[in-house]
């Protein structure tokens, strides 16, 4: 029987564990990667390097800077054709394997099903793929008829000097459509983060903004950085439409090109996902005076809390009372279940290696059940998301970020909404706090672990530490962690399970939760290396 850490008295002091760690690098290497870890202490002020490059030979969960721009951001919408400039294989990396759900109105275009590629072969590679670039443009435009394609380069296009903007414009003026470039190399940035950037750049500058529709609705909002993976994006939608709040578009989970376009005249931004969208609430302000502030709709708490801080921006009666009945009716159902539950899973220990805010979020849910994170960290983090947006100040640029286009954004004098910043103002003097996020850290506990970009090595230590009941992760790190007897649960794709956001979200997890870790079944599995910790193998030579 595996003997768990006793954690009655607070996390134990993981500090030898770091060393243990560390003394298998050689110094350079140790000295840069301790940096990157930090015993917590919530009370104080504690600096974790992040994004910055993975160390060459170090098996990371990383992606690229193209997964990121195509697979996380653009990939969740329906009605633009993402065109791939590059090898099949990139384009088939980032088609659906995150498990973006959409609902498509009778009649309205729904492209996600499809993987379009260039499927450059070796002649391009010499040649230049400029002209199968447009070859495919004008098929794609024969086919389908878009209203809008996205292109997307890849490392070879880069290392090649193909120039996807320069052809966009070019078959732009030819289709009469809406077309646009990304410079989302894989080898551009550090990891994903940098495609997260570019997407948000180009979107903003490309989308946003190109229809001035009239308002729908008396309260006006976007959801930014939720990507409706298992449907989570269905479920806020439920609420939002009960409460009367029109959400006008969501970046980018459930989404289209058309909801972008108007984004702009909302009256509001929530922020899910802090690393992926960021920058396009913060441009929305620039330019059109629209305020935002970070959410949290992953735990039944945090979706409560949510719901009532967007209604006390509003500030108006008839929807906080609705607000408010929401909250009592659902909450009830999630006691309920959470009752049925939480005895069998408290006490429990889970660990966290996920991007985006998933590490923080998720910690909120398990709470709820009684788990204890004792690790956690992200893959593609800047440190503001760790220790939060205070220290934006104090984050050097690195050669890697200036790698990124930084746009600059002007007051639009005609759409700016001077009486939002003026509400803004008010609502800050009552106490709400706007355009912040904590961060991670200052919300765990005590002596809990914190890792950036965690590797395999490190990895088995942490778990041969703290005997996790529960590994969240990716599929990458999904069936070595389970090897070792711990149940894994992919907070990337949710193991074709969820909606896990909102209050019907939480319940799915509570009762997922009950099943992973309520069963024996792990404790069965021996890991193939305990058995046969090498291969020897031997060959003759004839000379």
């Amino acid at each position: 029987m595996v003997k768990k850490k006793d954690i009655t008295n607070g996390l134990p002091d993981p500090s030898e564990l770091m060393d243990e760690i560390l003394a298998k690098y050689p110094t350079k290497i140790a000295k840069k990667r301790k940096k990157g870890m930090v015993v917590n202490d919530p009370s104080e002020e504690q600096e974790i390097q992040a994004n910055i490059r993975t160390i060459p030979g170090i098996i990371t969960q990383r992606g690229c800077t193209y997964a990121g721009c195509k697979g996380v951001v653009l990939g969740p919408t329906r009605d633009i054709i993402n065109l791939v400039h590059g090898p099949i294989g990139c384009s088939f990396y980032a088609w659906l394997t995150r498990r973006n759900q959409t609902r498509p109105a009778e009649g309205e275009d729904n492209f996600m099903m499809y993987a379009f590629s260039t499927d450059m072969q070796d002649e391009n590679i010499v040649f230049g793929g400029e002209a199968k670039l447009k070859d495919a443009i004008r098929e794609a435009m024969e086919l389908f008829n878009p209203k809008a394609i996205g292109i997307f380069s890849t490392c070879p296009v880069g290392l090649i000097g193909d120039d996807v903007h320069a052809v966009a414009r070019e078959m732009k003026e030819e289709t009469g459509i809406n077309i646009f470039g990304f410079s989302c190399e894989g080898y551009r940035g550090v990891s994903q983060s940098a495609g997260h950037h570019i997407a948000n750049n180009q979107v903003f500058k490309n989308v946003v903004g190109l229809n001035d529709r009239d308002r729908k609705g008396k309260f006006q909002i976007n959801l930014l950085g939720e990507y409706n993976i298992g449907g989570d994006a269905f479920e806020l939608e439920r609420l939002f439409e009960e409460a009367g709040i029109e959400l006008l578009s969501t970046f980018s989970g459930n989404s289209t090109i058309k909801s972008m376009e108007y984004s702009h005249t909302a009256d509001l931004n929530l922020v899910m996902c802090h690393r992926s969208i960021n920058y396009i609430a913060e441009m929305m302000e620039e330019k059109y005076g629209i305020p935002w502030f970070k959410v949290n709709f992953i735990s039944a708490e945090g979706t409560a809390k949510s719901l009532r801080k967007v209604a006390e921006f509003f500030d108006d009666a008839e929807l906080t009372a609705k607000v408010e009945e929401i909250v009592a009716r659902e909450m009830a159902k999630v006691e309920a279940v959470k009752a049925a539950v939480k005895p069998k899973t408290e006490g429990k220990l889970a660990m966290m290696f996920v991007g985006g805010s998933r590490a923080h979020h998720y910690q909120d849910l398990f709470n709820e059940l009684g788990v204890t994170t004792v690790s956690a960290g992200y893959e593609f983090a800047h440190r503001d998301d760790y220790e939060g947006r205070h220290v934006i100040p104090n984050i050097k640029i690195d050669a890697d970020s200036r790698n990124i286009e930084e746009i600059t954004v002007t007051k639009d004098e005609e759409l700016f909404r001077d009486d939002l910043v003026a509400k803004k103002k008010a609502m800050e003097e009552k106490g709400m706090e706007f355009s912040d996020y904590v961060g991670m850290m200052p919300e765990m506990k005590k002596n809990s672990l914190v890792i950036d970009d965690v590797n395999h090595w490190e990895t088995e230590k942490l778990i041969e530490f703290y005997k996790p009941d529960m590994f969240c992760a990716g599929i990458k790190e999904k069936y070595v962690v389970q090897k070792l007897g711990v149940p894994l649960k992919q907070l990337h794709s949710y193991d074709y399970g969820g909606p896990y956001a909102g209050f019907e979200g939480a319940i799915n997890f509570y009762v997922e939760m009950e099943r992973m870790l309520g069963t024996d079944i792990w404790k069965m599995v021996d890991a193939p290396w305990k058995s046969e910790p090498e291969i020897v193998g031997s060959f003759a030579f004839n000379g």
